[in-house]
């Protein structure tokens, strides 16, 4: 039996489209859990919301010209997340190792965004992680843990096959927060530089970053957007990013490095769907770039 089997079960499936495993170059999995929320908790209803939502959703995208039925996903069903964190992120380890060295990419639903750091520790070899959050997440230590959602970037910037990682849309930090990112060559664009500068400028600037490196790993906190285009997450921030100009950042970085990519922090009961449908939305123009540019 693999790990995918031992620790994911079936449910509703995202888009409609279900391929084989072995078919399967795209290989979507839920990851139910918000153990460490401390201020909306309720991502863990997330992956359901999102894939309902995805039912809903036109598999055309205007952006890649790419139909999304052509494409070849697999999804695994939802995570079993433990109650004890270490023995999440162990399992969402060994899942992860699994589906990168079956030669998949991996599509991870939360969940709350600490679920990054056990997907990440499941690549091998060394990795750039490209983070589109309204946070740094780069505490030592947040309410006496080391491991949760406001620390999570700090460990994972910890591995040693971490090459670089950049910050995208942030707009939230604290003191200790900026001096380690000076500290340890951490770049970040901010919301205000994202918009002031436009598309063409940050994404160049993000590759420029990124030169030399082989693999990235993008990751999607949903809080990313403006609170008006997504309020149904843990922790909004004002003066974010519109959908429009993650979506143009997004995707441009989606070309053949990509080995894997996640979207987390949807809190489902705060909205009407709205958000849900953002980040249903988010995943189908990832999925559909990625497939061009392969293509």
């Amino acid at each position: 039996m693999s790990y995918l089997e031992l620790f994911a079960s079936p449910t509703v499936v995202f888009s409609g489209l279900q391929k084989d495993f072995r078919e399967a170059d795209y290989v979507v999995l839920g990851v139910p859990f918000d153990l460490t929320s401390t201020y909306r908790s309720g991502s863990r209803f997330a992956p359901t919301a999102i894939r309902e939502a995805s039912l809903n959703i036109e598999t055309y995208s205007f952006r890649s010209g790419t139909h999304l039925e052509d494409l070849k996903i697999r999804d695994a069903g939802d995570f079993h997340a433990s109650s004890d964190m270490g023995e999440t992120l162990r399992r969402l380890e060994l899942v992860s190792r699994e589906l990168f060295k079956a030669g998949k990419t991996p599509v991870f639903i939360g969940g709350e965004h600490t679920l990054t750091l056990g997907a990440t520790k499941g690549f091998d070899e060394e990795i750039a992680i490209v983070v589109f959050d309204a946070h740094l997440d780069l505490r030592n230590e947040y309410m006496d843990q080391r491991v949760c959602h406001a620390t999570f970037m700090r460990r994972v910037c910890e591995g040693t096959k971490v090459r670089k990682v950049i910050g995208v849309g942030t707009r939230a930090v604290c003191r200790e927060e900026l001096d380690h990112a000076k500290k340890t060559g951490i770049r970040f664009f901010t919301s205000q530089q994202a918009r002031s500068r436009g598309t063409e400028v940050i994404s160049r600037d993000i590759r420029s970053h990124l030169d030399g490196c082989e693999s990235i790993y993008l990751s999607v906190d949903m809080d990313v957007l403006d609170p008006a285009f997504a309020p149904g997450v843990q922790n909004p921030e004002p003066d974010g990013l519109t959908p429009h100009l993650l979506l143009d950042l997004l995707c441009d970085l989606c070309d053949g490095r990509v080995v894997g990519f996640d979207v987390t922090e949807v809190t489902p009961h705060y909205d009407m769907g709205v958000t849900a449908i953002q980040a249903a939305k988010v995943i189908f123009e990832v999925l559909c770039s990625l497939e061009k540019n392969r293509s």
